[in-house]
């Protein structure tokens, strides 16, 4: 029983069913090791433990009378950016550090339907802002290959929690890369779902046409249970699509790889600062997909240089919007002993949010401002429809798109890159929010220091079982996704 965590979830799964063992056991199994191992690696903001031995015993008895869905008594982490009733819910921000939600996001009550068992809240960066997990008021989450490194963000403890093996399985939200970049950094499959595909209800706000939740797991395969669970319409979130759903485990082999033609955009392998073991895993992972039958086909994407002034105004000026809410008076952070109402606010504000969502905050502002409105935000909405034309008309001579996900591998922590460096680290990943399109990332090798490179192939709209498709058998060809860091393989 010492090596559950080195299971599928086909095969955790299988073995609940066969009473191999129980959900008590597995979660327990589960909790053991981030009781001895997590303190390393910092992924957890909140740990449920005795909330998760009762849904594990609920789920046993729903097995044993035969009442279990084919994930009943499957352990879960949960980005802290889902609402959960009765549990902190953070956002990763000191701002929500008080906050109990009295209700469940549509994702999280997905998952209790599903009989899922919730091991706790993981950290991220704070409201999503960010591409490392260098939280400023609950610490640094580290990359279980080399705790020397940031994990990615801001999905960053979704990321590191399965990679260290302290869950199956992760919920993550993508703005602007934020399940794709972490899953490079940390050697996992993430997908992002084209917009509308999972309910954003009860996700904490960034910039509300853009978010989007998604699965990150080991494999393709893992990622296609949970998106079984996690995809289709709900009447609460006004921008969900009525949209049949696929069964995408069904589908893993159903889209032929023979014949797949994977656009290789020119403009995507010359960007400035791809470090050259990046370039060089991409490149071998396509070969590979090549000498699977694939077609690659050289495209141009001519919109790449407005990719990230575009979506550095759009993004903030919809966060300056979505966080107004947080004032110190309703829910939330309250500074003490304000002198009047303009001081609460200021000071609740300022207090309670950390210097990058300030930052952000204050820029989306100034976006919108009067007399600014139309130079800055009018013209990159004009820009970001422009893009999102660009792809389609790529989308007519191939089937996916094919970009690294990021363009190095993960940074140390602490690094300090300014702005600027942070932001052109999104280059590979924020056009498709901005177009709303799927895309998934796959783990494909690792560089000189033995940190995990990920190739990323974007697809057309409503294409998450082609990807998926395209992803699992590549890794039926390959390990890539099977290889751990050594503290993975630490036992309870």
């Amino acid at each position: 029983m010492s090596d559950l965590h080195r299971l599928s979830i086909r095969e955790l799964s299988e073995g609940l069913a066969g009473a191999k063992f129980s959900s008590r056991e597995l979660t327990e199994h589960y909790l053991k090791r981030i009781e001895k191992i997590d303190a390393k690696v910092q992924s957890y903001i909140t740990v449920t433990a005795e909330q998760a031995l009762a849904q594990a015993d609920a789920a046993d008895a729903a097995i044993k009378a035969g009442q279990a869905t084919v994930l009943t008594g499957l352990p879960i982490a949960h980005k802290d950016i889902f609402c959960t009733q009765g549990i902190k819910t953070t956002a990763g921000s000191k701002m929500l550090d008080n906050f109990i939600s009295p209700y469940d996001a549509t994702v999280v009550a997905k998952g209790k339907a599903a009989g899922l068992v919730t091991l706790g809240k993981v950290n991220m960066d704070e409201f999503a802002m960010g591409s490392t997990s260098e939280n400023p008021y609950f610490g640094s989450t580290k990359n279980p290959w080399n705790l020397e490194h940031v994990p990615g963000g801001s999905s960053g403890g979704s990321a590191a929690v399965v990679a260290a093996d302290l869950a199956p399985f992760a919920t993550g939200t993508d703005t602007g890369g934020s399940i794709r970049q972490p899953a490079s950094f940390c050697g996992l499959t993430g997908l992002k779902p084209t917009y509308g595909r999972v309910s954003r209800f009860g996700m904490i706000a960034y910039a509300s046409s853009m978010d989007q939740g998604g699965p990150m797991a080991r494999s393709a395969e893992d990622c296609a249970y949970l998106m079984n669970v996690m995809a289709g319409h709900d009447a609460k979130d006004s921008t969900s699509v009525e949209k049949e759903v696929d069964d995408y485990v069904a589908n893993l082999n159903g889209t032929s790889v023979k014949g797949l033609r994977i656009g290789i955009p020119k403009q995507y392998f010359n960007v400035a600062g791809l470090d050259a073991d990046v370039k060089a895993r991409v490149e071998e992972s396509l070969k590979k997909l090549e000498e699977m039958g694939a077609i690659l086909v050289e495209i141009d994407l001519n919109m790449t240089d407005s990719y990230v002034p575009t979506y550095y105004l759009i993004a903030p000026a919809e966060a300056s919007s979505n966080l107004q809410r947080f004032d110190g008076v309703r829910y939330g952070y309250r500074c003490e002993n304000p002198v009047d109402l303009m001081d609460l606010y200021k000071r609740s504000r300022s207090e309670g949010f950390g210097k990058e969502v300030q930052q952000r905050i204050l820029i989306g502002t100034y976006a919108l401002s009067a007399g600014y409105y139309d130079a800055y935000y009018v013209k990159a909405q004009k820009v970001r429809r422009l893009i999102q034309q660009d792809f389609l008309k790529a989308f007519e001579s191939v089937d996916v798109i094919a970009a690294p996900a990021a363009p190095t591998t993960a940074y140390k922590i602490g690094a300090n890159l300014s702005p600027v460096e942070m932001y052109l680290g999104d280059i590979y990943t924020i056009a498709v929010n901005l177009a709303g399109l799927p895309a998934i990332n796959a783990p494909v090798g690792f560089d000189k220091n033995n940190l995990p490179v990920g190739l990323q192939l974007i697809g057309n709209y409503w294409s998450e079982s082609q990807l998926l498709s395209v992803v699992h058998q590549y890794q039926q060809a390959t390990d890539w996704h099977t290889k751990r860091a050594a503290i993975a393989e630490e036992n309870a």
